[in-house]
């Protein structure tokens, strides 16, 4: 088990880790009742915090930020030499969570996507882990919080007993979903990105050859083009392109300190 270790990545502290430490910690956290805060950040997410200051200061002060994309990691292995042999792909890491928290019987909340999704993926998680113990389920409203909305989804998640929340928002109103919760939960909230979608069998997973070779965006990107297409044609290479100048020391990329004030601004 490889022990999780934070690196610069554009200016977004990343953590080296496997599925297996990622895992311990988050169990860990969930057994102990404590504030714990983990997103899987893929190329899409480093860069949303490259041209947002303050959505990268929240990042930077998350618990547990997993190398999602096969990018991720190889940005991890190029600039500090952290040897990882994979990613820690957010939809991947909900299952090893997921699998370790119905042998241990913690109940788990899942928050966002919609009704219709949320459904599917219930039953395909009972079929997949008959012990684990769903405490509840909320989908997205799609819309900014209102005052006190919060602290009143905070109350739902913790009246009903769950000792860790799954969310399935999107980067980045996820992460600054888990950002503004944190302090609100004695338990980890894990944003998994598409894994919602993927385990609800609404997105069929793409093969382990893609994942592998970092081929996934053509997979998505043929199932939503016209919501991806921006992501991938302009986001992908000026991800590269600043890698680039990190590893030739052009640019210092030096990342801001974690975010400690208020979210602001939410999407539930």
């Amino acid at each position: 088990m490889m022990r999780r270790s934070k690196r610069n990545v554009l200016g977004v502290l990343v953590d080296a880790c496997d599925y297996a430490a990622a895992t311990d910690q988050i169990i860990a956290a969930a057994t102990e009742r404590r504030h714990f805060a983990v997103t899987a950040i893929a190329v899409h997410g480093i860069m949303e915090g490259v041209g947002d200051d303050g959505f990268r200061r929240q990042l930077n002060s998350f618990d547990l930020v997993t190398p999602d994309g096969q990018p991720v990691r190889w940005a991890l292995n190029l600039l500090y030499r952290a040897h990882l042999k994979d990613r820690v792909y957010g939809p991947d890491l909900a299952l090893w969570v997921l699998a370790d928290a119905a042998q241990r019987g913690l109940p788990v909340y899942l928050y966002g996507s919609t009704r219709g999704t949320l459904n599917r993926l219930i039953a395909s998680l009972r079929r997949r882990y008959p012990t684990l113990e769903i405490a509840g389920s909320e989908p997205s409203k799609f819309r900014g919080a209102q005052p006190g909305e919060a602290e009143e989804i905070a109350e739902r998640i913790t009246a009903s007993g769950a000792r860790l929340v799954l969310v399935g928002l999107g980067c980045p109103r996820q992460e600054r979903f888990a950002y503004a919760m944190r302090p609100l939960l004695h338990m980890p909230l894990l944003a998994v990105g598409a894994a919602f979608a993927y385990h609800a069998g609404d997105i069929p997973t793409p093969p382990q050859w893609m994942q592998r070779h970092a081929l996934e965006w053509v997979w998505r990107l043929g199932y939503e083009p016209k919501r991806l297409w921006r992501r991938y044609a302009v986001t992908n290479p000026a991800f590269l392109a600043l890698l680039g100048a990190q590893k030739a020391r052009v640019w210092q990329a030096a990342p801001p300190p974690p975010a400690a004030e208020p979210p602001g601004a939410l999407s539930v």
